[in-house]
């Protein structure tokens, strides 16, 4: 029998094993959301007590989450296809392995913790680089930079675990020293940061790993003087149809009847450089 690999993860990188278990979980159902035999291995693999999570159904919304990113990133890379993808708080998400066109550039960024971990299961090729800092630090940029671009920069389930001040102060980093550049993320509303301790996943985890940016409208971003323009904006509700089809039926019921429950948003920015008109991954 394979040992199993403990987890030795900060209380807010702990929160990355919840989007991996629904991946497994869709690839486990028949017609599921995801096909995802890496993220199956890689459960199987840990030493860790995922029976918390077993009735979640936050789960197969975490994996719509991922398939509504997805679909960005594929229109990016449609659109440029020798581009650079960047993951901010990778975690253990396996997004190359099933995008990838042969001829983009990849950057999978995490606290050195998790990065340690992720390397258990994955290892730096040569499109494809492994990179231990924060968000929130600069050295990193370089290492990025010299690809010289165009960026996609997609930050799943990171954003929200940091305050408001750390957020813009990303952004600004972020914006300051790439062009052109599309930037992804999720944000979830007051309401279900204030909810948490009802929420079917993070009521297991301690407080400490709890969201804490609360954004109730994406188009304040454009206030922060980062130049990011607002491309799109979708709660879960606005997936594509093909996503909705293949929801769990309580989800798809959930999603109907009791719509104040998706209060999850992904949106997509961009920074252009200066008389650029490069075409918008979100045209599609």
């Amino acid at each position: 029998m394979t040992e199993k690999l403990p987890v030795n993860l900060g209380a807010v990188q702990e929160t990355l094993l919840i989007p991996l278990l629904g991946r497994a979980h869709e690839t486990a159902r028949p017609g599921g959301l995801i096909h995802d035999p890496k993220a199956v291995e890689i459960v199987e693999r840990l030493d860790y007590d995922f029976s918390k999570w077993e009735k979640a159904r936050s789960l197969a919304g975490a994996t719509v989450r991922t398939r509504m990113f997805d679909t960005m990133v594929s229109h990016f890379l449609a659109d440029h296809p020798s581009g650079t993808v960047v993951e901010l708080g990778c975690g253990l998400n396996t997004r190359a392995d099933r995008l990838d066109n042969g001829q983009a550039t990849w950057f999978d960024l995490d606290l050195p913790d998790v990065i340690e971990l992720r390397r258990s299961f994955f290892a730096n090729e040569p499109r494809r680089t492994m990179l231990a800092a924060s968000v929130l630090e600069t050295d990193w940029m370089d290492t990025v930079a010299v690809t010289g671009g165009p960026w996609m920069f997609v930050s799943e389930a990171v954003l929200i675990y940091l305050d408001a001040a750390q957020v813009r102060q990303a952004m600004t980093q972020i914006a300051g020293r790439f062009a052109p550049m599309w930037l992804a993320f999720d944000t979830c509303g007051q309401k279900m940061v204030d909810g948490q301790a009802r929420h079917d996943a993070m009521k297991h985890m301690s407080q400490d790993s709890w969201f804490v940016w609360a954004c109730d409208d994406p188009r304040e971003i454009e206030e922060w003087d980062t130049g990011l323009e607002l491309l799109e904006s979708k709660s879960f509700l606005d997936a594509d149809q093909a996503i909705i089809d293949q929801m769990p039926r309580p989800y798809r019921l959930v999603a109907r009847f009791a719509p104040f429950v998706m209060r999850r948003v992904t949106s997509q920015y961009r920074l252009n450089v200066a008389g650029s008109d490069n075409p918008s991954p979100a045209t599609h």
